[in-house]
């Protein structure tokens, strides 16, 4: 197989080409079938390759070419899969398959058919550069193309000019984490003379680079990871992200793009072991954004924003996870939620694509009978999210919370109460949209209709995904051996025996989980009860809200503050240099060089008389001057 893997993400550039110079021209079935196909063909090779490593215990090195030598520093174009990220591949290329499939649905009416194909193609190609790289700067080549291509994904409708600004808003704010990672990465070749995975992680933490400056490496690391995983401050472009087609969402918010911050921290573990402060750092922004989306996610009436929010919480739930030590549990959540998550999403297109593309909960209502497929699949996305056992949310979710506990008390309170949050807000989902009376319009009523099988296909493969992909990390005190821990153990070796973490006894283990999943069951039934037994219906928006609900609706205002102490201060001072220091400046110095030479050329020009007589006076004058500078000189 290792002759092979480079042909793992040639595979889906190769469709992007296709489709790309073929997208007028090819019927819509072909762009589709190739689009896929260069997909499942990478999952093909992407399984063998994970078989070998399983089998073997051992990573796999190719090296594609040299790239480039600068001084001592040799970068090689080559690829390295290990457990990590042979894991990373199934997920990209399995997923991503189910969703391009979706795709030939979803999109088949529209009109960008073959360059949308195209640029999912594009996506996948650079995602999985960014996991295969065995080095910072082929990483940081696939960190930036997920980001071009998910401005081209979001923006995909971009004679919106919403979705256009939407589009730059991510691209933009996924700039300022990309400065603090590209800095790290020069600080990194600086002190460690490569930019290899193996050659870093062998030296970090010897006697000889004991004192390098791993924390301010790592925070730069994170602050990256911040902007591409959308953690505070940088979280609000994911929302908006919303903007993009449904199977986009699916894409960039479940098993790709935004999950790039946790596996480039899990990669780098024993360099943020090395330095606690930054682990201290992470677990606090990550518990910090986990609450934030939560409590926004609560009110929003919008079901795709419902799930961004819900996005934006369990990426602070890995970050979390990440803080407190728990590589694998945090590895193991990326996992589940890139199969509960990918579910919901293209759950909820489902659905947008029965009521005639209405996104609105509150015009929604009584689908279960008519859309049962779709129903049934993200009931079991929402409880696999909500950590109901035995689906895969609870398993990683509950090592998260356990490893937090062994941390800090109050971080493991606020973690389970985020967790009723998550529960409830997912439930009032549901019922806001499935159960009831339905509340659109007659239109959308009488046009109500399950997707076609190539949406609802997907579905239910995720659904049992969602349903099994838990059980490869059963703990021990559930009968289980926790397969994943073991198979990750070679990447976060270092880190394990730095990590002096206190062993939880199987009483008071068994205890966590029943304070976690009995706190979602609470929030479960009181979301019934305000949703279904008392038919609660959130108001319009025309109609007032009680204070804390809407600071929540509005999302706490938080665009609304950056616009006010960044973008409008900003604006202000582009204005002062424009007027001030570019027109009245640098122009009026410019154009007052050329007005001086005009005025002094006309004074010149006054003594061009035609006169000979003056003339040989002025010649005369002159002769004098000189001979009396000679002598004064002498």
């Amino acid at each position: 197989m290792d002759k092979y893997i480079w042909l793992i993400p040639v595979l889906p550039l190769a469709g992007f080409i296709i489709n790309g110079i073929g997208r007028n021209t090819l019927p819509k079935a072909v762009i589709g079938f190739i689009g896929s196909l260069m997909v499942l063909l990478s999952f093909g090779l992407s399984v063998g390759l994970f078989l070998q490593v399983n089998a073997t215990g051992k990573p796999i090195n190719a090296d594609i070419f040299n790239w480039f030598s600068a001084g001592n520093v040799k970068i090689s174009f080559s690829f390295l899969v290990d457990q990590l990220s042979s894991l990373m591949l199934l997920i990209i290329t399995g997923v991503g398959f189910l969703i391009h499939v979706y795709s030939a649905g979803y999109m088949k009416e529209d009109a960008g058919y073959g360059k949308f194909f195209a640029y999912l193609n594009l996506f996948i190609f650079f995602m999985l550069l960014l996991v295969m790289g065995s080095n910072y700067l082929i990483m940081f080549i696939g960190w930036e193309g997920v980001g071009l291509c998910s401005y081209l994904l979001i923006g995909f409708w971009y004679t919106n000019p919403d979705y256009a600004d939407a589009a730059k808003k991510a691209f933009i704010m996924n700039r300022i984490g990309d400065l603090g990672f590209i800095i790290a990465i020069f600080i990194i070749m600086i002190i460690f003379g490569s930019a290899n995975f193996a050659d870093i992680f062998k030296l970090a933490g010897t006697k000889e680079y004991a004192a390098a400056p791993y924390t301010i490496i790592t925070i730069l690391l994170f602050v990256g990871a911040v902007g591409k995983s959308a953690q505070l401050p940088l979280f609000t472009w994911l929302p908006d992200a919303m903007a993009g087609p449904t199977p986009v969402s699916a894409l960039i918010h479940a098993a790709t793009m935004v999950t790039a911050g946790v596996y480039m921290i899990a990669r780098s573990n024993i360099l943020f072991t090395l330095a606690p402060v930054t682990m201290h750092i992470i677990a606090v922004v990550g518990l910090t954004t986990a609450v934030i989306a939560a409590l926004i996610a609560l009110t929003q009436t919008d079901i795709k924003k419902v799930l961004a929010y819900s996005t934006v919480s369990q990426l602070g739930y890995m970050f979390l996870g990440l803080g407190v030590g728990a590589y694998t549990g945090a590895f193991f959540h990326v996992l589940t939620h890139a199969f509960f998550k990918a579910l919901l999403f293209l759950g909820a297109g489902s659905v947008i694509h029965a009521v005639s593309g209405e996104q609105d909960m509150r015009n929604m209502g009584g689908l279960s009978g008519k859309l049962k497929i779709t129903f049934i699949t993200m009931m079991i996305g929402t409880l696999a999210i909500s950590g109901i056992p035995p689906f895969a949310g609870f398993f990683s979710k509950d090592e998260i919370l356990a490893h937090t506990f062994m941390h800090s008390t109050p971080m493991y309170i606020i973690g389970v109460i985020t967790a009723m949050f998550t529960a409830f807000y997912m439930f009032r989902m549901m019922y806001l949209t499935f159960f009831g009376k339905f509340r659109g319009t007659h239109e959308q009523e009488h046009h109500l209709h399950e997707s076609p099988s190539s949406m609802t296909i997907p579905l239910v493969i995720l659904a049992i995904l969602s349903i099994v992909g838990g059980f490869i990390g059963v703990p021990e005190v559930l009968g289980g051996h926790h397969w994943l821990e073991h198979f990750l153990a070679p990447v976060f070796q270092k880190s394990t025996l730095l990590l002096v973490t206190p062993e939880l006894s199987k009483s008071t283990e068994i205890t966590l989980m029943c304070i976690s999943v009995g706190a979602a069951l609470l929030a479960i039934l009181y979301a019934y009860v305000k949703y279904i037994k008392n038919a609660h219906v959130p108001v319009k928006d025309t109609e007032e809200r009680p204070a804390l609900v809407d600071i929540s609706y509005h999302k706490f205002y938080i665009d609304e503050l950056y616009d006010a102490i960044i973008r409008k201060p900003l604006d202000a001072l582009s204005v002062f240099f424009y007027k001030v220091v570019d027109k009245m400046g640098i122009d009026g110095f410019v154009n007052g060089l050329g007005k001086g030479s005009i005025e002094a050329s006309k004074g010149l020009r006054l003594l061009q008389t035609g006169n000979v007589g003056f003339y040989i006076f002025m010649m005369v004058a002159g002769i004098i001057s000189i001979l009396m500078y000679i002598l004064i000189k002498a």
